[in-house]
Parts: structure tokens; sequence; C-alpha cells
């Protein structure tokens, strides 16, 4: 991997990567909850490139190489049972900051914004508050914060709020038993490169308190329809018909809240990136992009569409 650190502002530096060439619009991926960017898989991340786009991917603030913040507050498990987190230590809208303080550092003026999860609430909120920044936007398994919509299964519960072994062995196992539950059931799964993206993720650093950090600021954030209806890049919502974490009503609550968006789902997908399926979200992930940037008249883009 060919890691490197930029600050972001307040006190928040990011590891980040990049794949491509620095010339083409660039497209910034933002990952979900407690997740690293590993979970963007490399070859994923070189396909989206090839299809003309120069692709950064990053640990979000409390994930893997990128700024803990030890010693801020962590959410109790009565506050994210009841949904109200008395000191947040901080809000999607700080970490939507750690995005465009990312993209400065990397002088990018104006980029595609893809979000999985938490990372497609990060990405809505960026193109909510820094419309100027966002080419288009394409939010993937995530919702709206509204609390009748987008909501995880019953038997889901214990991945939010169940605890993390600290050794490396119980922490792969309980990984693999995770992706499992919330995986996606009518696609095959390689469970070597399962079993080595978390090992990966173990050995980069993980942090439990930071997971219960980022789940506060997904919970103290609420609803954002109002916010979502201001935001004018085009957009594309994708999800999962089988998703269990985030049930597939939160992808049409989204599509719903933003003007003129187009939500695709994909049948047998469930809270995870299968390989199976890559095709058809990178396609629609390349088309939606592209096409904002021809409607825009970015000469860049118009030349690698």
């Amino acid at each position: 991997m060919d890691e490197r650190f930029a600050e972001v502002g307040n006190g928040i530096t990011l590891c980040y990567e990049t794949f491509g060439d620095p010339t083409d619009p660039a497209m910034v991926l933002i990952m979900g909850l407690g997740t690293q960017m590993v979970a963007w898989d490399t070859r994923f991340c070189e396909q989206l490139a090839s299809n003309g786009f120069y692709v950064v991917r990053f640990d979000n603030r409390d994930t893997g190489r990128s700024t803990r913040l030890d010693g801020a507050p962590v959410p109790k498990l009565h506050e994210i049972a009841l949904r109200r987190i008395a000191r947040p230590a901080y809000k999607l809208a700080d970490m939507a900051l750690d995005t465009v303080g990312l993209m400065d550092a990397l002088e990018i003026e104006r980029a595609h914004v893809v979000g999985v999860s938490m990372g497609g609430m990060i990405a809505q909120t960026v193109a909510a508050r820094h419309p100027s920044r966002v080419r288009s936007l394409t939010s993937i398994m995530s919702n709206t914060g509204a609390r009748f919509s987008g909501q995880p299964a019953l038997k889901t519960y214990p991945v939010l709020i169940g605890s993390s072994p600290t050794d490396r062995d119980g922490f792969v196992e309980r990984g693999v038993k995770t992706w499992t539950l919330i995986g996606s059931p009518g696609f095959e799964r390689d469970d070597v490169e399962l079993r080595a993206m978390i090992e990966l993720s173990f050995d980069r650093g993980a942090s439990p308190a930071g997971t219960a950090r980022q789940l506060g600021a997904i919970i103290a954030s609420g609803d954002r329809r109002r916010e979502l209806r201001g935001v004018q890049a085009p957009t594309l919502v994708i999800h999962g018909e089988a998703d269990k974490l985030v049930s597939p009503s939160g992808g049409r609550a989204t599509a719903k809240a933003i003007n003129n968006a187009r939500l695709v789902t994909i049948p047998g997908m469930g809270h995870d990136l299968p390989k199976a399926a890559w095709p058809q979200i990178i396609t629609a992930v390349a088309q939606n992009a592209h096409s904002a940037d021809v409607a825009t008249g970015d000469r860049a883009a118009v030349q690698a569409a």
C-alpha cells in the first residue's frame, strides 16, 4: 500500500491512498462505520480509476491510521439505545469537513463523492453543505437519518453495540461472523480474501471506542431529510435488496429526499460490496459521474467519457 497522510484541519490527520491519473476528475470514496479504507478493495478502486477517474480512498477519523480522538467522550449503551447522545465527540458535519479538508490538501477543487453506509451519510452531508465541491454524489446502502426508514434488523444489533475482542484471532473471528451476518446472501464470497481484509484492519489499528464515537455521530446528527432537499449534485442511490443492517427503505428514502436522484437496487446484495456486483456498481457510478461532468462541460470528463 502507498499510504500517505494529510492534515485536514481541526487537529485531524487522515491516512489516504490514491489510484489513477491525478489529471483525471477526482472521485473520493468514503467508507462506513468503524471500517477502514481497505474495505474499498484495491481492485475495485483500480477498476474505477480505469474508467477515467483519480480515485482517493481514506480512513475516516477514529478509524485505521487516521487520527484517533482518544479521551473524547464515548457514548454509553443506554444513550445509543435511546438515540440520545449527551456529549457527542463530533457529528457527521465534522466528518464531512474532514473530507473537504482532504480535498483541499490534495488540491482537488471538485470531486465525485461516493460513500457507503455511514460514508454515504457523510457524502450526502458534503453535497448538502459544500455543494461547490461536489461534481456528483453516489450514496450506497445508506439512509437519511429518519427514524422509520433504513433501520437495522434486530438480529444485527450485536454488530452495532457488541464488544470487540482485543486479541487478533478474536477480532478476526468476530469480523468474519459480522460480515457473514450482514453480507450478501445472493453472491458468493471469498472467505480467504475477507479474512485477509479483516486481518489487515487489525494490523493497521482497530479502535472500538472510535467506532462507538462514529455511531454517536450518526445518532447525534439526526434526520437529514430537510438538508438533503437542497442537494443539487446529480445523485445516484444504490442499495442491496437483501441488506439487513440498513434496510432497503433507507435507499428509497434517500432517493426520495434528493431531487432527481436515481435509485438502483441490486437483488441478493446485502451490506457489503460483493465482487460479482462490482461491474453493475462501477458502471452505474461511472455513468453518473461522466454524465454529470458532460452536463457541466468539463473538458477532461468529456474526453474520458
